[in-house]
């Protein structure tokens, strides 16, 4: 096996390791993949101000996120068919997750239930991402189910109540489990570790929602299922409803501007997510990166500001942290390293970030990452969230 020093290698790994349809699936955005693209490479405008002759020991990359301790700031963000990556995906993500000191986020979406979830890390808390579907019933006996295993936030996904346009998923007719299509078979011969991985487990479809919905015993078609199920009619209303039914932490995913951060603010939830949800929903809106200065300013302290969309570093994560977050979130980073090499290539992915967001602290002059500020950014190369001329 190749030395493994980035995520990209990762990358390159889990390429050669997952079945094309799960591997696109994570790896790709809607429509010409425009927002997804620019996730990541409006990153790699922002420079750094590298600073010399400052003392360097002592550092700490621990901080809170919503109150709870976290050994960085960053959070395991809720990926759909995580499962499908690695057999027990979910499971093994939150293992590693709960051994690093990060909070793990279980998506509705899932593979490994609620419930497979809570037992496999006996019972250590994690948080859960809520969709909203028509059957307002399901949704509360989720929340119940949450409630149970002792999840400690709920994560409230506001920006998928229809689904992007997903070429790659779409040509690829993405289902889980995979339809045994001659092409489907062709691309499994090929990825041998990933079928007796998938041979070892029962966990091969939606555990949060097949035998949970009246009716529901197979999914087929994800996008089908979708469109059939996911509420357009979700508002800010549902959100006040959801956050009485849950009475915990409740974080709000999907906010792009900042009229809606206000409302997010006055909905009563403890944070929100800066997500344009990895470029997977509207192709053409802004990068993560872009948007988050902007929001941050408008809400100031009055609720947490977290991010997602394109942290492919520990550079990544300082540079968020710097503009205004207050912690971010990995989806396809864990992805990369689950599908590599399973819990131990999570494992990989949280270390190397780790090791980069305190290495790039330190050169910049920085020991606490709760000290981060435009300070480490060089000036003119960082977005500012003020209209130009201001």
């Amino acid at each position: 096996m190749p030395k493994i020093t980035n995520i990209e290698d990762l990358r390159v790994l889990a390429q050669r390791r997952v079945p094309r349809m799960f591997y696109d699936y994570a790896d790709s955005g809607s429509w010409t993949e425009s927002t997804y693209r620019a996730n990541e490479d409006d990153f790699n405008r922002i420079l750094f101000r590298q600073r010399v002759a400052v003392n360097m020991e002592g550092r700490s990359t621990r901080t809170t996120m919503i109150g709870q301790p976290v050994a960085m700031p960053v959070a395991i963000a809720p990926t759909g068919l995580t499962g499908m990556q690695h057999a027990d995906g979910e499971i093994l993500a939150a293992r590693a997750a709960k051994k690093f000191g990060i909070p793990f986020t279980l998506s509705t979406m899932s593979i490994c239930s609620i419930e497979d979830v809570a037992q496999g890390t006996d019972n250590h808390p994690f948080w859960f991402q809520l969709y909203v579907m028509r059957d307002r019933a399901f949704i509360e006996r989720l929340i119940d189910r949450a409630k149970a295993a002792n999840c400690s936030a709920l994560v409230l996904t506001l920006d998928l109540q229809i689904l992007g346009q997903r070429h790659k998923d779409i040509k690829n007719g993405l289902s889980a489990p995979p339809k045994l299509t001659i092409p489907n078979m062709l691309n499994l011969m090929t990825k041998p570790r990933w079928c007796m991985a998938m041979l070892g487990t029962q966990r091969r479809q939606f555990g949060n929602i097949v035998g949970h919905v009246k009716g529901v015993e197979n999914m087929g078609s994800l996008s089908e299922w979708t469109a059939k199920q996911f509420d357009p009619r979700l508002s800010w209303d549902d959100v006040a409803w959801i956050k009485k039914r849950w009475g915990g932490k409740l974080i709000l995913k999907g906010i792009q501007d900042a009229e809606d951060a206000q409302h997010a603010v006055d909905s009563g939830a403890d944070a929100l997510i800066v997500s344009n949800h990895g470029g997977r929903q509207l192709d053409g809106a802004p990068s993560s990166i872009s948007a988050l200065p902007e929001i941050a300013q408008a809400v100031g302290s009055r609720i947490e500001v977290h991010m997602d969309g394109g942290i492919r570093s520990g550079q990544h994560v300082l540079k968020a942290v710097a503009l205004g977050a207050r912690g971010v979130y990995i989806g396809r980073a864990m992805l990369y390293g689950l599908g590599a090499m399973g819990q131990e290539g999570v494992e990989k992915a949280l270390e190397i970030i780790r090791n980069e967001l305190d290495l790039s602290m330190a050169f910049c002059g920085r020991t606490d990452i709760n000290a981060v500020d435009t300070g480490i950014l060089l000036p003119g190369s960082y977005p500012t969230g003020k209209p130009a001329g201001l």
